[in-house]
């Protein structure tokens, strides 16, 4: 969704980068994040050790509060996004994990850019931060709203809802994770999505809210590239088959 910047948007001071909404200088290191060696969760937040490595998928603007993987590159919406009255209040909310507030304000952005489900995905990081704090009303919370933007962008594939779903039971929305599930189940998904919704309605049967990987329902060693990869999707593969090609099953 951005858009690449001019030659002149980085900055002249070596090293430093230069922030696309309101030009800010700041240095930030570079990230390149090792392939997870665990399995990841159902909701696909990646096993170790890309997991520890939150603090740095993002870069944010010291001037302006610009959040995003690169703040050099902005949508035109940015701009207008950052200095609305949701993100300044929510930059302003100490009540909020400074990590999760990252987050949060890089998906405002992506809202306000229309990237809804993009949005739904950086609204999610804010509640894995929230887990890792041990907030789990501020999960639960965040959770929901990520449901919330996923349904309102385009139609959601299978491998996406059972995302939705992950995030309900996770939320304790039991009564919406088990008609999401049962709806999904209905629709005969590809045999590895089927092995994970079959789990999913057992964990939400026992009103279980915890954390599961994909190896409860998928052996070891399943492996899922951190969002920062290059996407697989985009090339024709989709998430649960390239899964199960790792797994040897396919």
């Amino acid at each position: 969704m951005a858009e690449t910047p001019s030659a002149g948007s980085r900055s002249a001071t070596a090293g430093a980068l230069r922030c696309g909404v309101c030009g800010t200088e700041s240095r930030h290191p570079a990230f390149r994040p090792a392939p997870p060696e665990q399995a990841p969760d159902l909701d696909l937040r990646p096993g170790e050790p890309v997991r520890s490595t939150m603090a740095r998928w993002l870069q944010q603007c010291p001037g302006c509060g610009y959040a995003a993987p690169d703040i050099t590159r902005a949508h035109p919406a940015a701009a207008e996004a950052v200095r609305a009255a949701p993100f300044r209040a929510l930059l302003a909310e100490t009540g909020t994990p400074p990590l999760a507030r990252r987050f949060l304000a890089w998906g405002l952005v992506l809202e306000e850019t229309g990237a809804l489900h993009a949005a739904a995905e950086a609204t999610l990081h804010a509640a894995w931060v929230a887990d890792d704090l041990g907030r789990p009303e501020l999960a639960r919370a965040w959770r929901l709203d990520a449901v919330a933007l996923w349904r309102s962008g385009p139609m959601l594939d299978a491998e996406q809802t059972v995302r939705v779903i992950d995030a309900l039971r996770r939320a304790e929305a039991w009564g919406d994770a088990s008609a999401t599930a049962e709806a999904l189940a209905l629709r005969e998904p590809p045999e590895a999505v089927a092995q994970v919704v079959a789990l999913e309605r057992r964990l939400i049967q026992a009103q279980d809210a915890g954390r599961h990987t994909v190896a409860s329902a998928l052996p070891p060693p399943s492996r899922r590239p951190h969002v920062t990869h290059q996407r697989i999707e985009a090339r024709g593969e989709g998430l649960w088959a390239r899964l199960r090609r790792w797994l040897g099953r396919g």
